[in-house]
């Protein structure tokens, strides 16, 4: 028989929070934005863009990987810094409209230095749901939230959430006994290359998104910037539902956060999901 969820055993706040993070995590993704906004096409991204370009965009998505588990491993630390997201979205514009101002030759210097911005907000939402930095665990699970999009075209789950972490659950579990056993981490060795390989996959796809929309004709450096705000906030929003689901686990256990996760996912209409009896 199916193990089933007993609505009774999390309160309503929480509950609702959990709704909220299903809306974070698998109705909107990054192509749907900027679709709404810049125009259908924006979808088939990969699809459109010349070989030459795909190329870049993997290369500096791969790159930025790199940049951001170094930070991850080496800079992030657990002092509370409040609430600083108007802050990273203020450095991601500028880094956006130095993007919309150069085109396709900033991509590997701009990539970096957003993903390392869109990096540090995502460590204080870590930390506002009770996160604790000092945890190599932690710091992956930092990391993960760049491949929860990562969605290609007719690509739809019940739960892709879910699916995405536990496709990278074990190399992070093995990422993180590796950076756990040592002093100093060799950022080439094979555990931590594998890990980088899958999230930066998934993250190019989003990359080759943003890309397109950023080379589209008249841009210029004003629509970088917006471009970079939109992707900035979307990975906010992905960090937000990830570790708040991650808090929910810790109180009420993996197995019955998921069961919960999953009903609310199928459900055909989020907004019409009912919170559990106080």
């Amino acid at each position: 028989m199916k193990p089933q969820f007993d609505p009774a055993a999390m309160t309503p706040a929480d509950h609702a929070d959990l709704v909220d993070a299903v809306r974070r995590l698998e109705h909107f993704g990054l192509a749907v934005r900027m679709s709404n906004a810049f125009g259908r096409q924006l979808s088939f991204a990969r699809r459109l863009a010349p070989e030459r370009v795909t190329k870049i965009v993997d290369g500096a998505a791969t790159a930025a990987m790199r940049v951001a588990l170094r930070a991850a491993i080496r800079s992030l630390d657990n002092r509370p810094l409040g609430d600083r997201n108007r802050y990273h979205m203020a450095l991601a514009a500028a880094s956006g409209a130095a993007g919309g101002a150069l085109g396709l030759a900033s991509l590997p210097i701009e990539l970096p230095v957003t993903t390392m911005v869109m990096l540090r907000s995502i460590a204080d939402i870590a930390r506002s749901e009770g996160e604790d930095l000092a945890d190599p665990e932690t710091a992956l699970a930092c990391l993960e939230v760049f491949a929860l999009d990562g969605r290609t075209e007719g690509e739809i789950t019940e739960s892709g959430y879910f699916a995405v972490r536990g496709l990278l659950a074990r190399s992070v579990s093995e990422a993180a006994r590796y950076i756990a056993g040592r002093g100093v981490v060799d950022e080439s060795a094979p555990v931590l290359v594998r890990l980088l390989a899958v999230i930066a996959k998934r993250f190019g796809v989003v990359v080759s998104q943003k890309f397109v929309a950023q080379a589209a004709p008249l841009l210029g450096a004003f629509g970088g910037a917006a471009i970079n705000v939109a992707f900035t906030d979307h990975f906010q929003s992905l960090a937000k539902g990830h570790f708040t689901v991650r808090r929910l686990e810790r109180k009420y256990g993996a197995d019955a956060t998921k069961l919960e996760y999953e009903r609310i996912a199928a459900a055909k209409i989020p907004d019409e999901i009912t919170p559990p009896a106080a």
